[in-house]
C-alpha cells in the first residue's frame, strides 16, 4: 500500500547516494505532488561513487565534476535537500524521522536508501594510515597519503581493491594486494578473468598474493605493516582495506522493520511497513530471474530499484526485475559484466586472454543454449549484445559466440540447427 497522493503529503528519502538522488527526482516524474525531502549525511551534492577509486583517487576529477545532478535540477524538481544531516531514528507509529540535531520531520511516505558501510579490520580506527573507500572524503584522504615510493598494502582483491591498486601503482607506489580467496575477483568472475587480472597487475609491478587469511595490522600510532597468520609481514606506509561491505540496517532494525541480509523488501520495493520503501545496496529483494533473494552492490541496481520504488510510492504497481550488470576500470582495461554466476554453467571463450590488452576477450556463461552471464574485457559491442540476450532469455549460437570473426548479430540462434 502506498501513501495517498496529495499536495500536502510529504515523502522523505533517507540517503543521498545514487539510489536516493534518483528516487527523489523520479518521484516528481511519477506524479508526486507533495513535498519531497532528500536527507544525506554528507554535505556535498549527491555524486557518482565509481570514480572515487579511479579518476578522483588519481586526481583527474574533482568532487564537483562527479555530481549526479546540478543543484538547479533538484530545485526544478521541487526536491528539498537536507545535506550534512543524519537521521537517527524512525517512529513508524507517528510517521516521523528524527535528525541528529533533534529536529523531528513528519512523513506520509518514507524511502530508505541507506546503502552500505565498509567492513574493516581490528585496530583500523586506532592507527593512522589505514583507510577504507566509500566516500569522497575517503578518496581524498588516500590521495593525500599516497606519494611515489611509498609502500601500499591493499587488503582485498575485489573490484575496489584492484582499482585502488592500479591507481596507486600508476602514481609510483609499491603495491601489494593480499586476497583471502584462492584467486582475485573470486565472488564475481570466472577463473579465466581472475587469471587475466592477476597477470595484468603483475605486468604493472603489483605483487598479488592469494589465500592470505587472518591478517593483522601492526604499528603504534601509525600503521607500519600487515602481518599474515603465517607470521610473514608486509611493510606498509598506508593500508587500504577493501574486504567488502555490510548493508546499513541500523535505522530499519531499530524501527522494527524486517531485516535479513539487507532491508527486506518485496518485488515492489516495499518493506514490511506499507508506508516505507527501500532501494539500493541496502535491500534484500526477491529476484524472479534467479528464483531467490539478492542483495546487489551496484549503481545499476540502485538506480533501477529507486525508479521502481518511486513509481510504487506514487500508487503504481511496478515490479523490479532488472538485469544486474557491473563494470570495473583498471589501467586501460575495462571489464563489463552482465548477469550473475550463481550456478554451474557451460563456458564459451571468445578471444585470447593472452593478448587481451590489445584485442580484448569475453567469457560467456550458458545454461543449455541460453546465455545467463557474460564477462567482457575491452569488448563493448559484445557486452551490449549480451545484455539484450540475457535480459530477453534468447537462445544463442555457441559457435558464433566463440568465433572472433562472427559479428554480434550472429550470436542469437534464429532457428538454425547446430
Amino acid at each position: 500500500m502506498s501513501a495517498i497522493q496529495g499536495s500536502d503529503q510529504v515523502c522523505i528519502v533517507v540517503g543521498a547516494g545514487h539510489g536516493g538522488s534518483a528516487l527523489a527526482v523520479q518521484l516528481r516524474n511519477e506524479g508526486w505532488t507533495g513535498r519531497i525531502v532528500l536527507i544525506g549525511a554528507e554535505s556535498a551534492l549527491p555524486y557518482h561513487r565509481p570514480p572515487l577509486s579511479k579518476a578522483v583517487l588519481a586526481g583527474e576529477k574533482t568532487l564537483d565534476a562527479i555530481a549526479l545532478r546540478p543543484l538547479s535540477h533538484y530545485a526544478a524538481s521541487g526536491v528539498e535537500l537536507r545535506l550534512g544531516e543524519r537521521v537517527v531514528a524512525i517512529d513508524r507509529q507517528a510517521r516521523t524521522v528524527q535528525l541528529a540535531g533533534g529536529e523531528s520531520l513528519h512523513y506520509d511516505a518514507l524511502a530508505l536508501c541507506t546503502g552500505t558501510v565498509a567492513r574493516t579490520l581490528p585496530r583500523a580506527n586506532e592507527l593512522q594510515g589505514v583507510f577504507t573507500l566509500r566516500t569522497a572524503e575517503d578518496a581524498e584522504r588516500i590521495r593525500s597519503a599516497a606519494a611515489s615510493g611509498k609502500r601500499a598494502v591493499i587488503v582485498g582483491g575485489g573490484y575496489i581493491g584492484l582499482e585502488v591498486a592500479a591507481v596507486l601503482r600508476q602514481q609510483g607506489l609499491e603495491v601489494t594486494v593480499l586476497e583471502a580467496a584462492s584467486r582475485l575477483l573470486a565472488r564475481v568472475a570466472h577463473p579465466v578473468v581472475s587469471d587475466y587480472f592477476a597477470a595484468l597487475h603483475a605486468r604493472h609491478g603489483v605483487t598479488i598474493l592469494t589465500g592470505i587469511v587472518g591478517v593483522e595490522l601492526l604499528g603504534e600510532a601509525t600503521v607500519s605493516a600487515v602481518r599474515e597468520a603465517s607470521g610473514r609481514t608486509h611493510p606498509a606506509d598506508l593500508v587500504v582495506v577493501g574486504i567488502g561491505v555490510l548493508p546499513e540496517l541500523a535505522l530499519a532494525r531499530e524501527a522494527g522493520l524486517e531485516v535479513d541480509n539487507g532491508i527486506v523488501v518485496d518485488a515492489y520495493a516495499c518493506t514490511s511497513d506499507p508506508h516505507i520503501h527501500a532501494a539500493g545496496d541496502c535491500t534484500w529483494h526477491p529476484s524472479a530471474r534467479y528464483g531467490r533473494r539478492l542483495r546487489l552492490e551496484s549503481v545499476q541496481n540502485a538506480l533501477d530499484q529507486a525508479r521502481v520504488a518511486a513509481a510504487n510510492i506514487c500508487g503504481k504497481q511496478v515490479l523490479y526485475d532488472a538485469l544486474p550488470w557491473f563494470w570495473s576500470d583498471q589501467y586501460s582495461i575495462k571489464l563489463q559484466s552482465a548477469g550473475l554466476l550463481l550456478e554451474r554453467e557451460t563456458v564459451v571463450l571468445r578471444g585470447d586472454p593472452l593478448h587481451a590488452d590489445e584485442t580484448g576477450f569475453c567469457v560467456f556463461h550458458l545454461r543449455g543454449d541460453v546465455m545467463v552471464a557474460a564477462d567482457c574485457i575491452n569488448r563493448a559491442k559484445e557486452f551490449i549484445a549480451c545484455k539484450r540476450l540475457i535480459t530477453e532469455r534468447l537462445r544463442v549460437n555457441p559457435q558464433a559466440l566463440a568465433d572472433v570473426n562472427s559479428g554480434v548479430d550472429a550470436f542469437e540462434l534464429r532457428g538454425e540447427v547446430l
